[in-house]
């Protein structure tokens, strides 16, 4: 792919480097190398750890071409397995839920939370079979501050070594211990990588937000440079980023904690390849993005916050203000990326140059991106 496309100008810095090739966002060939190389043997990042908060709690998830069981077994411990039973193949749950075990509901095959195949009727008959080699496919699933990493390729390397500085980086805000207030999916008609990139630049806000957020946001402090898979630049805002313009008088207290900086703005990272989130001063927003299609994503969105904040009277009525920012933000962004991503479509598209100063986190995960494809 890339002595077919080019990407001799990605690598460079901010201040020289353009944008990744235009066949990266519309072609079929691009889209299966990145569900080849990023989401079947690399780190992914799938969501917050309370999708499934105690011993026995599932969820399903789908993702690249990929149907993967999340669950907690007996003692707490977080597992992940490929959600196809042994026999012959069927879907084994959807959704999420409560379980002792998982059974097959084609031919009851019942496994334990741990992956081993604890029944299978009347298969005494089969020649040499033998349940424990029959247990679940199982995946590595990891946590770190509060957000889960799955890897369905057991000979990857360490998830330690794919995040680098982020637990230090990210420190300073209490992120293991928020609570998810909302979890949505929807779907987006762009590339799925544009939908992360936008949420990574302070390029758009003066026009695609220009009566909601902008004035929130003041000129953004240099992106870090960091050692790992990841982007990140923290920005000052007058008052919280989490909510409107209009809605600041509405404004929850900060998270228990923060000092210095951190009381200051917001950050906003990107892990590559998938999940990217904004460390506001009161609330967390994160976002996942996932190939449907080049030119069609499955986007996941989570608002969080400190358990202190949702024990106040009154939470459920005051966070509604934050939920509309985040709705309202996402539905001035989505029209610009359809745009984009139909004018990416046409034959004579070509890579453009970053402006340094507001887009560095995209650079950082086009150079990432040209290295990793």
């Amino acid at each position: 792919m890339r002595d077919e496309l080019g990407f001799e100008n990605c690598r460079r810095s901010a201040e020289e480097a353009s944008s990744l090739p235009p066949q990266c966002y519309i072609t079929d060939g691009s889209q299966h190398a990145e569900v080849e190389g990023f989401f079947r043997r690399g780190w992914v990042g799938v969501g917050r750890s309370d999708m499934v908060v105690g011993p026995e709690d599932y969820i399903t998830l789908d993702f690249a071409g990929q149907t993967v069981l999340l669950l907690r077994d007996k003692d707490g411990q977080l597992r992940a397995y490929a959600n196809t039973c042994r026999h012959r193949g069927a879907r084994l749950v959807d959704g999420e839920g409560t379980c002792k075990g998982i059974r097959c509901p084609f031919h009851s095959w019942f496994y334990a939370l741990d992956g081993r195949l604890v029944s299978a009727p009347q298969m005494e008959a089969a020649k040499g079979f033998d349940r424990a080699d029959n247990g679940l496919i199982a995946y590595r699933a990891e946590e770190r501050a509060g957000f889960v990493f799955v890897c369905l390729d057991q000979a990857a390397g360490p998830l330690d070594d794919h995040l680098g500085e982020f637990l230090d980086l990210h420190a300073p805000w209490p992120l293991a211990e928020l609570r998810t207030v909302r979890r949505r999916e929807l779907e987006v008609d762009c590339n799925w990588k544009m939908f992360l990139e936008v949420f990574n630049e302070y390029y758009h806000l003066p026009f695609v937000h220009p009566d909601s957020i902008d004035s929130i946001y003041a000129t953004p402090d240099p992106a870090d440079q960091v050692t790992g898979a990841f982007a990140t630049q923290f920005g000052r805002t007058e008052g919280t980023g989490a909510l409107l313009e209009s809605a600041q008088d509405s404004a929850l207290p900060d998270m228990p904690g923060l000092t210095g900086q951190a009381t200051q703005g917001a950050r906003y990272t990107w892990v590559f390849p998938n999940m990217t989130f904004a460390a506001n001063t009161d609330a967390l927003w994160c976002y996942e993005a996932y190939p449907l299609a080049p030119n069609r994503c499955k986007v996941v969105q989570t608002a969080c916050f400190h358990p202190e904040t949702c024990a106040l009277p009154g939470f459920d009525t005051r966070v509604a203000a934050y939920l509309e920012r985040l709705d309202a933000a996402l539905a001035e962004d989505v029209p610009a990326l359809v745009n984009q991503q139909r004018g990416m479509e046409c034959p004579d598209a070509v890579p453009g140059r970053f402006q340094p100063d507001l887009e560095p986190n995209v650079a950082s995960f086009t150079r990432w991106y040209s290295d990793a494809i």
